[in-house]
């Protein structure tokens, strides 16, 4: 029996999964809240491996991504395929650790919405960045996580490992997805993780940035649901069949 656990982005819950929890409901997904709970990556991984037992699908955003490649690497047999959103496999550049330490440093002096208000303009699509549905779901989920854990997930990022030297070595369906328009994780990011995985299908979705699930949730949906009736067939068949009936 597989299951599919989506893994949502730094600050994120179940709510930046909202369009994708109804659309890919045959397959059951459950939202992951170890990033919540843990220190660096990988613990969050070990336990993700410790509280969803058997094959796993796992679709991460941004730092869910990092979080499943982390997976991967520690238990390959358990992966059965992975969907990585907007997300990277490099360690963390010197320009990024010394921003997110600036972060770090006025988070600790409760000025959190000084720095998160800025970070829509970098987040989202300019044309979805003067959206306030989303601006406001945004700020909302984000500001809702609070400072400490904020500045927690933020040096469980800087911290994380390399990914890239296990990547050519995964033997699982990968998918993986990024905005044309991410100014966080740049497309080349996405390049280069299916450049490295042999069974690696590459998807950049047109006038979107970092927040794939909230911005195009209509073709993000669409290529999850294709790529998942092929990682868990049986699955997806049976429940698309039953939603017709």
């Amino acid at each position: 029996m597989h299951s599919l656990v989506l893994l949502p982005g730094l600050a994120g819950d179940a709510f930046m999964w909202r369009a994708q929890l109804e659309a890919l409901a045959p397959w059951q997904p459950r939202v992951a809240d170890v990033h919540t709970r843990h220190h660096s990556i990988e613990a969050m991984a070990s336990a993700l491996l410790a509280e969803h037992p058997g094959q796993l699908v796992l679709c991460g955003a941004s730092m869910g991504g990092m979080v499943a490649m982390e997976t991967a690497r520690q238990a390959p047999e358990r992966v059965a395929g992975l969907a990585l959103l907007g997300t990277d496999a490099t360690p963390e550049s010197d320009a990024m650790r010394q921003l997110r330490e600036a972060a770090i440093v006025l988070f600790d002096q409760g000025r959190v919405r000084q720095v998160i208000e800025p970070n829509v303009a970098f987040a989202f699509h300019p044309d979805n960045a003067r959206r306030p549905d989303l601006v406001d779901a945004y700020l909302r989920f984000v500001l809702d996580a609070g400072a400490q854990q904020l500045t927690r997930q933020n040096r469980a990022v800087i911290a994380r490992p390399d990914a890239r030297a296990h990547l050519p070595r995964l033997d699982c369906p990968v998918l993986v997805m990024c905005g044309e328009d991410d100014q966080l994780t740049p497309p080349d990011k996405s390049r280069q993780i299916a450049s490295l995985v042999p069974q690696a299908r590459l998807v950049l979705v047109p006038r979107c940035g970092h927040m794939l699930t909230m911005e195009r949730p209509d073709l993000v949906n669409a290529t999850l649901a294709a790529w998942l009736r092929e990682v868990m067939p049986a699955v997806g068949s049976t429940g698309l069949a039953s939603a017709r009936d």
